[in-house]
């Protein structure tokens, strides 16, 4: 399989599309071709073909995904396509303060994920907002650690 990489972003206030071009830039200088897409207007074929994928998402509200975010979700919901041939990351953006929905933007499209056949690769990046860390170097420096288990994930698919 390629070493390429899609990251969807899931975002209401821009933190997550700035994390996830931070994140394609630390991949690119890695040898890993990274496309950063908004969720805006993307369906459930952004996943046709299989590949590999990182969700970079906030959290809204009451823990739902970002507006931008929703019809995807929706559409994976509804239609529950057959994604055995994806794996997939998490950077999923939150605040603790909001202690019952932390990060659920992440964790709810990691879980619809995981229903759907896809294979997580490495855990879930967390990101708290209350901690006073940049979002955008903490996910740079999760993504290297991440990036090993990502590489093994598609020599074993390969």
């Amino acid at each position: 399989m390629e070493r390429r990489l899609t990251i969807l972003v899931g975002t209401m206030t821009g933190t997550a599309q700035l994390v996830a071009e931070e994140v394609a830039d630390a991949l690119k200088a890695e040898g890993v071709s990274a496309e950063v897409r908004p969720m805006d207007g993307l369906d459930a074929g952004v996943f046709a073909g299989g590949g590999a994928f990182l969700v970079c998402t906030s959290t809204y509200g009451q823990g739902d995904v970002p507006d931008n975010a929703q019809k995807l979700f929706a559409e994976l919901e509804q239609k529950k396509p057959d994604l055995g041939g994806i794996v997939y990351g998490v950077i999923a953006l939150g605040d603790r303060t909001y202690a019952q929905t932390f990060c659920f933007g992440g964790k709810r499209f990691d879980a619809l994920l995981q229903s759907l056949g896809a294979k997580r690769v490495g855990d879930i990046m967390l990101h708290d907002a209350s901690a006073g860390t940049i979002p955008e170097e903490e996910a740079v420096a999760w993504i290297g650690s991440w990036l090993d288990r990502f590489r093994a994930a598609l020599d074993e698919a390969a």
